[in-house]
């Protein structure tokens, strides 16, 4: 039986990518996750800076909110590509995504941490600090999803 071929195995077959075939192979998991995750962050980046710089909105609240769409989005995005993990019936999905906005809560209480520290308290430019929270948090969210959420059967 051959295994099931998603958009990105085809991307990589294709003639002039043929040659990196072997290495998206092996770092599949690593590569989405990193593709997945710059999205993510553009999202919660631009999300956050229109609503902080361009509409003047706390960056506390914005950040909060910037997290809301940008988990969402990560969610959708690793459960079906990165790590391939789709469920059966609705108490599974709803149980693995409670621990994906779970794990997800604890980042967003580390980056409410940082921004709090170095944006609210010492004054540091907020989206150079958001910038800096996103590598901190994009490592501990790999960690939590590929550990917690979305492990392979036991």
């Amino acid at each position: 039986m051959e295994e099931k071929k998603d958009i990105f195995d085809r991307i990589m077959a294709l003639p002039g990518l043929r040659l990196f075939e072997p290495f998206y192979k092996k770092y599949k998991e690593i590569l989405l996750y990193l593709f997945f995750g710059a999205l993510t962050t553009v999202v919660s980046i631009g999300s956050y800076a229109a609503l902080n710089v361009g509409l003047g909105m706390n960056e506390l609240i914005a950040n909060v909110i910037s997290w809301i769409l940008a988990v969402t989005f990560a969610f959708v995005t690793n459960r079906i590509w990165v790590f391939d993990a789709r469920t059966e019936g609705a108490g599974a999905l709803l149980s693995q995504m409670a621990k994906f906005f779970g794990g997800r809560v604890f980042t967003l209480i580390v980056e409410e941490a940082i921004l709090f520290v170095f944006i609210t308290k010492m004054g540091f430019n907020s989206v150079l600090i958001k910038v800096i929270a996103q590598v901190v948090i994009v490592v501990l969210n790999y960690l939590i999803s590929k550990l917690l959420v979305f492990r392979k059967g036991r």
